[in-house]
């Protein structure tokens, strides 16, 4: 049977990125689900995974973004009723959290550019960074971070200005703050974004974009190598549990 995920989206532009190359060499089939322009979240029946993107919006905002409240709700029942493997990026790392009885707040310190992200013991032992160097740099786009992990989680990254870069809960389900999925158009399309644009001016200055694009694309082949190394970590521990 071809396996079958379930994508998160809360923008169009923030997609699974290079995560859609591997997972069509892989013959699996995904649907695609827009929160932010109002599609319904269907049934977990039939998937095999979920996978939750970035976004603008902040966890905690569901008066200004009311599918919010049942985001959440299903993040908790593939994680915890289904034991679904999970994959959450950026905002997909902070529902995560939030979902699971964790904290999730305003960072005291933006991190926007590419920037350094340290495994810490447990995530030089964890088979989802195998093969994966102890520091190495990645694309940072966020104002809010996880303050406090779940009850049950094991924090395995940290960067210089946010102590919870990724974690994992139970044997399926991780997540991580920083983006790895990201392909030679990513930063053009998110400076589009208003708050995207605004947070990235308010860190890197007023010409700040044009110095982030030139360090992401001189990134780029250490960026979907990553990207190639961590998914197939993720398929390989998550599908295996």
């Amino acid at each position: 049977m071809t396996a079958r995920f379930l994508v998160l989206q809360h923008v169009d532009v923030e997609h699974p990125g290079i995560f859609r190359q591997f997972m069509a060499t892989d013959g699996i089939r995904w649907d695609t689900v827009e929160l932010d322009v109002g599609e319904p979240l269907p049934a977990l029946d039939g998937y095999q995974a979920l996978i939750v993107m970035g976004g603008p919006m902040d966890t905690w905002e569901e008066d200004l973004h009311p599918w919010l409240k049942a985001e959440k709700a299903m993040i908790r029942e593939a994680v915890r009723t289904r034991g679904l493997p999970y994959l959450g990026v950026c905002l997909g790392h902070q529902l995560l959290a939030a979902a699971l009885d964790g904290e999730v707040s305003k960072a005291a310190v933006a991190e926007v550019g590419v920037m350094p992200v340290a495994l810490n013991a447990a995530g030089r032992a964890s088979p989802f960074f195998t093969g994966v160097e102890a520091e190495f740099d990645a694309l940072q786009w966020h104002g809010a971070e996880v303050r406090r992990p779940p009850p049950d989680a094991t924090v395995l990254a940290h960067s210089p200005a946010c102590a919870v870069q990724s974690m994992v809960v139970g044997q399926r389900a991780f997540s991580f703050q920083f983006h790895v999925e990201v392909e030679p158009n990513t930063v053009d399309d998110w400076v589009a974004i208003a708050a995207y644009r605004e947070s990235l001016t308010r860190v890197l200055g007023a010409d700040g974009a044009d110095g982030f694009r030139r360090r992401a694309n001189a990134c780029m082949p250490r960026f979907n190598a990553l990207a190639r190394l961590i998914y197939d970590n993720w398929r390989r521990v998550a599908f295996s549990a």
